[in-house]
């Protein structure tokens, strides 16, 4: 099988990033992470692929401030060929033009069960503050590819766990994070491996 090339943007510590890099390695899969693309230079994933020898390009607004339809970024991109991009933990939003160029090609992970705490400025502890508050019984993650507004792309995979009286926030985080590491390699695999078919915009799992 030829090997997928993978293309991981990240934007904090980079845990998903490190976790499917991570599987890539142990379980001797057919992918190349060919790139790490990051907004910022001092960020855990960043020093995470200087470590491991992982490419990586520093894109912001800091960098290229004339860019608004991210046209350096996409050549970057193009520069690599890439078969599947990755957001894992990004915080910024992927232009109209890398989106279509890779239409259906682009994963996203969202700490909830979308729809619920969806949409810009909904991410990492914002969201499971939310859920905290709102004295939620489930909580979860979702997989879902990109389109053009902020987690509303078709859906992958989604999956709960069940919160109880004494999770505050960082425990949800850590419940929803375990989950995180679980389903996104396998998104990632089933990609890879040619198992996802397409049926009026709605992805389903061939296993």
């Amino acid at each position: 099988m030829k090997h997928k090339n993978i293309i991981v943007f990240a934007s904090g510590g980079g845990s998903n990033f490190k976790n499917i890099f991570e599987k890539i390695c142990s379980q001797n899969l057919p992918m190349n992470l060919c790139l790490l693309v990051s907004n910022n230079k001092d960020c855990g994933a960043v020093q995470y692929a200087k470590k491991n020898d992982i490419d990586f390009f520093i894109y912001n607004k800091l960098y290229f401030p004339n860019d608004d339809q991210q046209k350096y970024l996409y050549e970057k991109i193009k520069s690599k060929s890439p078969d599947l991009i990755v957001l894992a933990g990004y915080l910024k939003k992927i232009s109209k033009l890398i989106v279509k160029a890779y239409n259906k090609k682009i994963l996203n992970i969202h700490p909830s069960l979308l729809p619920k705490y969806g949409g810009k400025g909904n991410y990492g502890m914002r969201v499971h503050n939310k859920v905290y508050e709102n004295k939620d019984i489930i909580s979860g993650a979702t997989i879902h590819f990109v389109d053009y507004n902020y987690d509303t792309g078709p859906i992958l995979i989604q999956k709960s766990v069940s919160l109880d009286k004494f999770d505050n926030p960082k425990r949800i985080a850590e419940k929803v994070l375990k989950i995180e590491h679980e389903i996104y390699p396998k998104a990632i695999k089933y990609f890879c491996y040619d198992q996802i078919s397409w049926k009026k915009n709605v992805p389903k799992i061939k296993e």
